[in-house]
């Protein structure tokens, strides 16, 4: 099945005015040369973006067949390109609505695919994208999505299908089964031999086996990785009939007498008991019950999660209890348990992640955000943390809710609030959990109050594309380092300063990549608050900037920059024309709405 947003030739239509200058009314990017370097003609690219692009997968190994399908009217000498950041690897006539390529044999790559044609003038138009990742790991470019419904209405034909139609277009390469189980200390519904056909979850809802088993069969299809969902210190009230020791809990003062417990509404099961995760037994009473779910669902992996600070907290013998070391001591359990699966834990506030990420036994580092995390610039502040931690190796995922208060009721994302908090994660290097059976939008995974309006969707898909297909560029382990570049905009119109970003104003960041600079720029000059929260959903859609003159201050000789962004072209990058003088590079950039990325070679 083929992705079909509604509404599509006015929101394509709506989308080539506002976000790419329309196909006809780009501006040319001045000729450059110059005493040290430059370019002297540049192709003029513009956009028309009426194709659908779609692949069989939502990442490949390297020499496997990917397939591509397009929806809409492939005009006459239309060709296809491949490219891995502005470097064309091959091109070719597009010619039918469905072709195939195969992935070249550099691991850990993505790449740009793009459909356009050339008028009489020489311009290339550029009528649809997608991108490809070729990753024999999916966890060295998490892309992280849920899902958190398991009731009868997803075993209407189709249903499931399509929801993961939609994460596969986006690239989603593991999800996150949350509330899918029936009690944290017994998550099997039913018995390792007999397993209950439907069962109900800590809210009592209903949750039926065969939606669990269909999700992860279509998720597996895909090419994506299924993750089981489960506290690693959590029983319900009835736990004791099922085995729990009263001596494995944790309790709030010296005498054994108050549980520390997470509270929860009446209606549902229960409340969540909290045990000591540094418990012996009971990380071998858990990873036996994690044996049954193993052996009768072909999950890839567990999500351990925790509840962050708990202040002092005592064991059964009164002794203060350790709850970042004892993260580390469940870890290392469950991977002796089952060492060929996955493991990814939930460091809540940045509770406890340098003991997760010392362990060496996470597959990469998942930060869930609240209100001591969110600034903007505190996303920065956890990337850098963890790639500390990690020596560079682990990329990070935040789970961070969007529009919280506005989630209270019904309505829609806010979409501005949305893509500016995902332009800044992906540009720092990190990935957002947020994609699912519905967008999330609260803690609870199956709050569906809010939904994403068709601007929104259509926009989601190029910034996943942006993601993928510059991975590279954004999140490769080890090699990249920030660097401090000075750039301004010559006409003195535009303020643009350093990381941290300021409101009124456009913010830099940037990194080396190789022989690379990489310079993002982030469109705050509309901001109305510097939260990426956007908790009331009041964050501005931002003016457009147009035909930027900037300067860039740079010793080295450049060879080439080019331009690319979500918002632009699909993503389809630009090469522009520059002139290098006396240590100053200065060019035109067309446009910024909420984020560029220039790369200077």
């Amino acid at each position: 099945m083929n992705l079909k947003l509604t509404a599509l030739a006015a929101l394509l239509a709506m989308a080539a005015c506002s976000n790419d200058n329309g196909p006809s009314d780009t501006p040319e990017t001045p000729g450059g040369g110059g005493n040290e370097g430059g370019v002297s003609e540049v192709i003029k690219v513009m956009s028309d973006l009426t194709l659908e692009l779609s692949t069989d997968k939502a990442c490949y190994s390297p020499g496997e067949t990917v397939t591509f399908t397009v929806e809409g009217s492939l005009p006459q000498g239309a060709k296809v390109r491949y490219r891995t950041g502005n470097q064309v690897l091959a091109e070719a006539e597009a010619t039918g609505n469905s072709w195939t390529w195969t992935a070249p044999s550099d691991d850990f790559t993505g790449y740009m695919v793009d459909i356009y044609r050339t008028r009489n003038d020489g311009a290339e138009v550029v009528m649809g994208t997608i991108a490809v990742d070729v990753s024999s790991d999916w966890t060295r470019f998490p892309r992280y999505g849920f899902v958190a419904t398991f009731d009868a209405s997803k075993l209407e034909p189709g249903v499931i299908e399509k929801e993961m139609e939609f994460l596969n277009r986006c690239h989603i390469n593991g999800v996150q089964f949350q509330d899918w189980h029936n009690k944290h200390h017994w998550p099997l519904g039913g018995t390792r031999d007999k397993l209950d056909e439907v069962y109900k979850d800590i809210a009592n809802r209903d949750v039926y086996t065969e939606v669990v088993k269909k999700y992860i069969d279509v998720q597996h299809g895909l090419g994506m990785k299924s993750i089981f969902y489960n506290l690693c210190f959590g029983a319900l009230d009835d736990a004791a009939a099922d085995g729990v020791k009263e001596e494995w809990y944790i309790f709030k003062g010296t005498g054994r007498t108050d549980k520390d417990l997470h509270s929860l509404p009446d209606s549902w099961k229960s409340h969540i008991y909290l045990l000591d995760p540094a418990n012996t037994e009971w990380q071998a009473y858990l990873a036996e019950r994690n044996d049954e779910v193993y052996a009768n669902f072909d999950f890839d992996g567990y999500q351990i999660d925790q509840l962050g600070d708990r202040g002092d907290r005592y064991d059964y013998n009164g002794n203060r209890v350790n709850l970042p070391k004892g993260y580390a001591s469940f870890i290392g359990a469950m991977k002796a348990a089952h060492p060929d699966k996955r493991l990814i834990m939930n460091a809540v506030s940045s509770y406890g992640a340098s003991q997760i990420t010392g362990t060496g036994q996470t597959d990469f580092l998942y930060n869930e955000l609240w209100d001591s995390e969110a600034g903007f610039d505190d996303l920065h502040t956890v990337i850098k943390a963890n790639d500390q931690y990690s020596n560079y190796t682990l990329r990070t995922v935040f789970a961070a809710y969007m529009n919280y208060n506005r989630a209270d009721n019904t309505g829609e994302f806010n979409t501005p609030g949305v893509l500016l908090t995902d332009a800044v994660m992906f540009a720092l290097g990190g990935s957002h959990l947020e994609l699912g059976d519905h967008m999330l939008c609260k803690e609870y995974f199956p709050n569906d109050n809010l939904e994403m309006d068709e601007t929104l969707k259509t926009s989601i898909v190029r910034y996943y594309d942006f993601l993928t297909a510059y991975q590279n560029l954004l999140r490769g382990t080890g090699t990249d380092t920030e660097t401090s570049v000075s750039i301004s905009d010559a006409s003195g119109n535009v303020s643009i300063n350093a990381w941290p970003p300021q409101q009124s104003a456009v913010a830099s960041y940037a990194k080396k990549v190789g022989d690379k600079t990489v310079v993002h720029l982030l469109n705050f000059r509309d901001a109305d608050n510097m939260s990426w929260r956007d908790v009331d959903g009041t964050m501005p859609e931002p003016r457009l900037l147009s035909q930027l003159s900037l300067q860039v201050q740079m010793e080295e000789k450049v060879n080439k920059i080019w331009v690319a962004s979500p918002d632009r072209h699909a993503g389809a990058p630009e090469e522009l024309a520059f002139e290098q003088k006396d240590g100053t590079v200065t060019f035109t950039m067309p446009a910024l709405k909420y984020w560029n990325m220039i790369v200077i070679e």
